[in-house]
Parts: C-alpha cells; structure tokens; sequence
C-alpha cells in the first residue's frame, strides 16, 4: 500500500494547447507522507505548471495525478480542503487588512480563526492590522505563508515560499517546516535557493524543458562522484604537472598551495604526487548549488544564472 500523497503518471502540458513545445512531458513523481520535498529547475522548467495540474487549475493533455489517493480532477474541491497552497505570485484585496484577509479565509473553510494563526503572526513578525496595498513584498509572503499554514493541513504546496524574506525570517520558515513535518504534515516545495533546499528537504526533482532530470535523496544527489581537494605541500614543485592525471580537473597553484576538482579515485593523484612532502589535504563535497551546475552546464550561465552564491533557477 502506497503511502505518496502526491502521485503523477505521464503527467504532460504544451504550451497553448500546441503540441511542437511541452511545458510539461511525461511526469512521473511521487511525493511520500510526511516528507519535505523540494522542486527545482529553471525558468519555464514546468514548476508552476505542475502545481497548477495538481490543483486542477489548468488540465493535462495526457497523463493523471493523484493527491491522497484521489483523482485531482474529479476531487479538486476536496483536495483543496486538505491543503494549504502559497501561490508564487500572491494578489490580495488591496483594501483590506491583513487581519479580514485571514478572517476572510477561515470563513471560507467554515471554521474560526485557528489558534495556530497567532502563533505564526508573533513568530513571522507580521503586523496584521495594516492594509495589503502598505504591505511590503516581504510582508505579503508572510501573509500568504499565514493563509497556507493556519489550518495546519495535511498538505503544504508553496511555490517560492521565502522569496522577498529576510535572512531572519528565512530561518523561521525553515523551522516551521521542520515543525510541520514533525507534525505528520507533508511539505511540498519549490524554491529558488538550492541551499535552502539543501538544508530541509529530504529529497529534491530537478526539472528540465518539462522533463524530470532526477530525483533524489539530498545526501543521494550530492553523491555526484566528484569533490574539491586542496592539497598543500612543505616546498615549491614548480615540476608537479596534474593536469593529465585521470580524474583530476580545474588545477589551480597558488604558491604551496594546489586546488583541484577530482572524478573519481584518489589513486592516480596519490601516485602522481609521489615524492612530494603534504603537509595537508582537505577534501570539499560540492554544494547543491554546484552539482544543479554539473546538471545544466552552460544553459545556466547562458540564461543569465549566477554561478555563485544563490543560484536563482526559477
């Protein structure tokens, strides 16, 4: 018996009804009961779309998915009772408060206003007597992360969830996360910070031109098979070549000091610096930031991507 409250079979959308370009082409996912799971990939990499199929906000030309086992077509208004959904782009009524908004919304699902929801105002530090339209971007990404998480629902789908949030602020949600997970709730998540994936997500998909390139484990997809070493040595080796050594790539010499990025076994390298006195060696396992490099190569710096610090891959 299954337990994926998020199940995707064949799951496939085109651009405007056509059939030449696919914003999504043959999904097949599976989100499991109370995991984080985080959702990356570029602009036009079919995040947004696969959200929208799976509230049933647009359809599929082909494939189906489930939530709880349900159909998403022919139970969309039940689904929807047992999630909460942040939008990527979030529109409020400009005119009302932060606080009628949320009344407004537990009207709509027929319960009082949850206690949980005063918790989440003192902890994300929202002020909710103002209006929308006084709200900063920061301010109305907290709002919306109020609406999704007050009800404490089974289901969390937040698309750019931190976007507009501070550094402070961003380390609370990951933490609410964390609580909601112990809670038996299931996160899905898409993110434009591949380090904050990294650090509360179990496992993460990376999207590419609508196709699923890979899922995985964290600690399964940073097993890429290469790493950084930093070798230093007692004297100069102005003879030491290591650029034909198998594995070994991107050598850089900085006086004593030699870094490199090694595929592989250590073997040929120890070999090749036989003879030479290490006085140390540090080895670095890639960042995610850097492995979701190793995936799309030089489309990400093409597109305009950073190559350090926050990849923004929205």
């Amino acid at each position: 018996m299954t337990t994926a409250v998020i199940q995707t079979q064949g799951l496939t959308r085109s651009y405007k009804g056509g059939k030449s370009k696919f914003a999504l082409q043959g999904l097949n996912l599976s989100v499991e009961k109370g995991e984080i799971f985080g959702y990356l990939g570029p602009n036009g990499a079919g995040k947004t779309t696969t959200i929208k199929l799976l509230l049933d906000l647009i359809r599929p030309e082909s494939g189906k998915a489930q939530i709880f086992g349900l159909d998403t077509r022919a139970s969309s208004l039940e689904i929807r009772r047992r999630i909460g959904y942040l939008p990527g782009d979030l529109n409020l009524w400009k005119n009302l408060s932060g606080q009628h908004v949320i009344r407004y919304f537990s009207s709509v699902r027929g319960t009082p206003i949850p206690a949980y929801t005063n918790t989440l105002i003192e902890r994300l530090e929202f002020d909710p007597s103002r209006k929308i339209r006084a709200y900063s971007t920061g301010n109305r990404r907290k709002l919306g992360l109020i609406l999704a998480l007050m009800h404490q629902p089974e289901l969390l789908i937040l698309d750019e969830p931190t976007n507009g949030l501070d550094p402070l602020v961003q380390q609370t949600f990951m933490y609410l996360m964390r609580e909601a997970q112990n809670n038996g709730q299931t996160v899905f998540l898409s993110s434009h910070l591949l380090n904050e994936v990294q650090a509360i997500c179990d496992r993460a998909a990376i999207l590419r031109d609508g196709k699923l390139l890979s899922t995985q484990g964290i600690h399964g997809l940073s097993d890429t098979g290469f790493k950084y070493v930093t070798l230093t040595l007692r004297e100069p080796q102005p003879a030491l070549n290591l650029s034909g050594v198998a594995g070994v790539q991107n050598v850089q010499v900085d006086g004593l000091q030699i870094s490199l990025r090694l595929s592989g076994d250590f073997d040929p390298l120890l070999r090749a610096i036989n003879g030479c006195y290490v006085v140390n060696m540090q080895v670095q396992e890639p960042t995610l930031e850097e492995i979701f490099l190793t995936y799309y190569g030089d489309k990400l710096e093409n597109g305009g991507f950073k190559s350090h610090g926050a990849v923004e891959v929205k």
